[in-house]
């Protein structure tokens, strides 16, 4: 039986202030149940990959064959991130522990502190790209205002993240872990789970700790480059997830023009967790990601067309440059019917 916790944030809820597509009840209903096995299939198809890029990456390692299948690794450990999400919303399984366990093991491999984010993402889907509450998960995309392009395109540069770690989430679980207050963890964790985000954050700090030891142990840089840093070369991460909201309106009750839908193949597709269908997920977050495609039929005449990737960024890099010089520029939206 699954029992919420009633200090919880429902990351599931959606606010009755926001605009709603008409759908039928029983079909929303039907798209809204969660099994098991699509989990299952996703997280088993994910590990295996994992370990076979893994396992050559060690086999090639101190060759140049090692830097072609790490890019590989790398951008499937990326896929955690979908996994963080999906489980963070428990419904990448009807179980509610496997959920829960998975959430944990992604959290882990994106450096995503879950308790950290079990509350910001809640806030982020009742009050997406809010200023007051503070919307934390688009400080990269809305709230960000890149002093130039250059400043923007940085970002998609493999590994440049590492020169950035005391602005990264990493810094953050690092002042978690020593008891230091940061902006999120006063605004938006509730009290009765600072103690639970301090320890967490003290896990993650002593399992990085362990990696650094076994890699001086081995004199090998093998470990780091495996299971300590494969996130900051996880590009294809950024290409996607800046899509999601860069460029778009704040503080507006439609997600038709705070969040974007685009399309990707049937690989990426899957690597993402069918999270390319970005609006009708922040419509209706109890549907199960396996779901979304038919929840977009079902409603895709009351939103914005979805757009290609060329498309999304052919409209967001002129965005960054126009944001750069007027902090109130956002992306003009032609909604169905208007």
């Amino acid at each position: 039986m699954n029992v919420k916790n009633k200090d919880e944030p429902d990351i599931n809820k959606a606010s009755s202030k926001w605009f709603k597509p008409e759908i039928d009840k029983n079909v929303l209903r039907v798209l809204s149940q969660r099994r098991d096995l699509p989990g299952w299939r996703h997280i088993t198809i994910f590990f295996i990959s994992l370990i076979v890029l893994g396992s050559l990456c060690v086999h090639f390692w101190g060759t140049w064959w090692f830097l072609l299948f790490y890019i590989a690794y790398c951008t499937t450990w990326g896929g955690a991130d979908a996994i963080w999400h999906e489980c963070g919303h428990r419904t990448a399984f009807k179980t509610r522990h496997l959920n829960d366990f998975f959430y944990y093991i992604g959290g882990f491999m994106n450096n995503f502190e879950p308790v950290r984010f079990r509350c910001t993402h809640a806030l982020h889907h009742n009050y997406t790209a809010s200023i007051d509450p503070h919307d934390f998960e688009v400080d990269g995309s809305i709230f960000w205002q890149p002093k130039n392009l250059l400043d923007f395109l940085v970002i998609f540069v493999p590994g440049m993240g590492l020169l950035y770690l005391h602005k990264s989430l990493q810094f953050e679980i690092v002042q978690h872990a020593l008891g230091i207050k940061t902006r999120v963890m006063t605004e938006c964790i509730p009290e009765s789970k600072k103690t639970q985000c301090i320890l967490v954050s003290r896990v993650f700090v002593s399992i990085w700790i362990f990696i650094v030891l076994v890699s001086i142990y081995m004199q090998s840089f093998l470990p780091i480059f495996l299971f300590l840093i494969p996130k900051f070369f996880a590009t294809l991460n950024i290409i996607w997830g800046i899509t999601q909201h860069m460029g778009l309106r704040e503080d507006v009750k439609d997600h038709r023009q705070s969040t974007r839908s685009i399309r990707l193949n049937p690989v990426l597709s899957f690597i993402y967790w069918s999270m390319e269908y970005h609006i009708e997920h922040h419509m209706f977050p109890s549907v199960p990601s396996y779901n979304l495609p038919k929840l977009h039929e079902e409603i895709k005449d009351q939103l914005p067309k979805p757009q290609s990737l060329y498309q999304a960024y052919k409209e967001i890099i002129p965005a960054v440059i126009k944001k750069s010089k007027d902090p109130n520029y956002f992306i003009p939206v032609k909604l169905p019917g208007i």
